[in-house]
């Protein structure tokens, strides 16, 4: 699949401060990536440092927090990423799937995802002693 970019709005979670910007389209990037430097400005505070394996196989460790993201008028918290301050924004698979969108790979653009209900018949517990 191509890539693309996309218009990504965070948040701060108490949505006191936000910023827009163009990420890339990375469903292959499992979390979203952004510069430090636009989370220090919505005051994201780390709350973990995650390790993780790069393409090429090499080892980092990335502070991550949590804001609000928007995309095409759909809005829910999201994982992120602190990225270098040079690095370009990437909207990542799990952001992606909170959002409830998905990749149209052949017209390079995000679509709504179609949910399926799958229904079980309940079960009731019986007792299996005799009174």
């Amino acid at each position: 699949m191509g890539t693309f970019s996309h218009a990504l709005r965070l948040e701060s979670m108490d949505g006191e401060r936000s910023v827009e910007m163009e990420a890339l389209v990375d469903t292959g990037s499992f979390y979203t990536l952004v510069p430090a430097k636009l989370l220090k400005e919505l005051e994201v505070e780390p709350f973990d440092t995650y390790t993780l394996e790069l393409a090429d196989g090499s080892l980092v460790d990335r502070d991550v927090g949590l804001a609000m993201a928007t995309v095409d008028e759909r809005t829910a918290p999201a994982l992120v990423l602190f990225g270098n301050d040079d690095v370009e924004p990437l909207l990542g698979a799990l952001t992606l799937e909170t959002l409830l969108l998905a990749v149209d790979p052949v017209g390079t653009r995000l679509v709504p995802l179609k949910l399926r209900m799958v229904s079980r018949p309940t079960v009731v517990p019986t007792s299996r002693g005799r009174a």
